[in-house]
């Protein structure tokens, strides 16, 4: 794909609102040991790891593998782009495709600012979804989940949420959960990253 923007190596020093499949994750591991979901839902603010340190002098340099990966999310984008492109062509409608932004440790996007500890994240502001790609280490050896169906799903889903926000189901499942109570809108939220 050529929806593809680079910020590896860049620097962003505030702090951030959580999101995305990580949360998403974290969520079904607390629910799983019954723990109240809206505790990592409605989490606020969390601290960007090493906002506070110097900006570095030299360049990024990405390892082989970290470029063998920017590589597959691209290739993997540009499959998402060919089918959503089929799908919404058979509804009368025009594929808007998001733009990929990797980024390493904390990036600003026009939801504001995110470090790599939220995980890969969708903003509807931007149409952007955003992933730091040491994400897929924490995939495989945190939450077991290796290979490429793992990796191409994180994106996959990412892009799904784009796909919500352009057909309005973000809107409406939004709307709802401010009419909503605590735990109803919790569950909407969690159906919402399941669709």
């Amino acid at each position: 794909s050529e929806n593809v923007e680079d910020r590896r190596g860049g620097h962003v020093s505030r702090r951030i609102a959580g999101g995305g499949i990580g949360t998403l994750l974290l969520v079904l591991v607390a629910m799983y040991f019954g723990i109240d979901p809206s505790i990592i839902l409605n989490q606020g603010q969390l601290p960007i790891p090493g906002a506070d340190a110097p900006i570095r002098s030299e360049p990024y340099s990405a390892s082989p593998e970290e470029n063998r990966l920017a590589e597959f999310v691209s290739v993997v984008l540009a499959d998402t782009e060919d089918t959503w492109k089929t799908i919404f062509h058979g509804m009368g409608q025009t594929y808007q495709a998001p733009k990929l932004v990797l980024f390493s440790e904390s990036v600003e996007s026009a939801c504001g600012l995110a470090s790599a500890a939220v995980g890969p994240f969708y903003c509807p502001m931007d149409q952007k979804v955003y992933i730091d790609l040491s994400f897929y280490s924490d995939l495989k050896q945190k939450f077991g989940a290796p290979g490429d169906f793992a990796q191409a799903y994180v994106i996959a889903h990412e892009v799904g949420h784009h796909v919500q926000n352009l057909l309005g189901i973000a809107e409406k499942v939004n709307s709802l959960r401010q009419r909503s109570s605590e735990s109803e809108s919790n569950r909407l939220s969690v159906m919402m990253e399941l669709q």
